[in-house]
């Protein structure tokens, strides 16, 4: 089989930084996939809005943000707007349609790859949060049965490439605050990655294709208890599956005067991630920085 060489963004936590530019970025940047992984805003409309009509093959899924003031009672009383007469949650679902793949999958033929989505909304850790949430929207009660319903969309998928995507990263990468899903907030430690995604994960090594990437965001990679050194980004585990943490924020930053506008850049050949870099670029179009993070030729060279 012939196999493409292709180029897929990973957009981090969007917190409203989200315009025009970007479009013509990823078109600059030669992009044949964008994968968001949630937070656009406080249920941010507009901004999803901009999104699904990015031209680019996509997949996205909402993070805890995207349901601010509608998955927690506290969220609730702080809201806006009257949920009597609005559903900004359902708003968002139903602009991003299919291309919204929590507890979905997308299928990318042209690509030979498929997308899979995590639990949606995720608030991260080990405590089963937002119980009536997700019992009344997906009718899912627990963390073992969110595992069951990721995995039942890896089955449906048609590509034998897996690219897994959710708001906040697995269990098992680390329990340090510095770790890449690590608790890095009062009381400092702990791994708070998500156990159901963990478990979804391990359920679709039994079938016959390949993870070949596990990307995120939530867990942003400046950390809160030092600013001796950033989160770490990348992880690969025994079968090969790299764990991309794309949560560099603010998304949009200046540097010397000059707006640069980031993004995670995974480049696979035939059908593997050859390599990763974190890459900021100007809003005329310039590459100010290409950040290597992970580099398969280096690490066939180090074996």
């Amino acid at each position: 089989m012939v196999y493409k060489k292709i180029k897929v963004a990973v957009i981090g936590d969007v917190h409203d930084q989200w315009n025009g530019v970007d479009d013509e970025i990823l078109d600059y940047l030669g992009v044949d996939l964008v994968l968001f992984v949630g937070d656009f805003g406080n249920e941010s409309i507009d901004v999803v809005r901009r999104v699904a009509k990015l031209g680019i093959p996509k997949a996205v899924v909402l993070g805890n943000h995207d349901a601010w003031y509608s998955a927690t009672a506290w969220g609730r009383k702080k809201s806006p707007y009257d949920h009597s007469k609005e559903d900004r949650v359902q708003q968002q679902l139903d602009i991003l349609g299919n291309v919204h793949v929590g507890y979905g999958k997308l299928d990318f033929p042209d690509l030979q790859l498929s997308v899979v989505g995590s639990r949606p909304f995720s608030w991260g850790g080990s405590k089963w949060k937002c119980k009536d949430f997700y019992e009344q929207r997906y009718g899912v009660y627990g963390f073992e049965d969110s595992s069951r319903r990721i995995f039942s969309q890896c089955q449906l998928t048609t590509q034998s490439n897996l690219i897994f995507i959710g708001h906040n990263g697995p269990f098992g990468l680390g329990g340090n605050p510095e770790d890449t899903c690590g608790k890095d907030w009062n009381p400092i430690g702990g791994d708070f990655g998500d156990p159901d995604f963990q478990g979804a994960i391990a359920l679709s090594r039994q079938l016959d294709k390949t993870i070949s990437l596990v990307t995120f965001g939530h867990m942003h990679h400046r950390l809160r208890h030092t600013k001796q050194r950033l989160r770490t980004i990348i992880n690969q585990d025994q079968h090969r599956t790299i764990y991309l943490n794309a949560a560099s924020t603010p998304r949009i930053q200046e540097f010397d005067g000059i707006k640069a506008h980031n993004y995670s850049i995974v480049t696979y050949d035939q059908n593997q991630i050859e390599d990763i870099s974190l890459v900021w670029v100007t809003e005329n179009l310039k590459i100010l920085s290409a950040i290597p993070l992970f580099s398969n030729c280096l690490l066939e060279k180090q074996r």
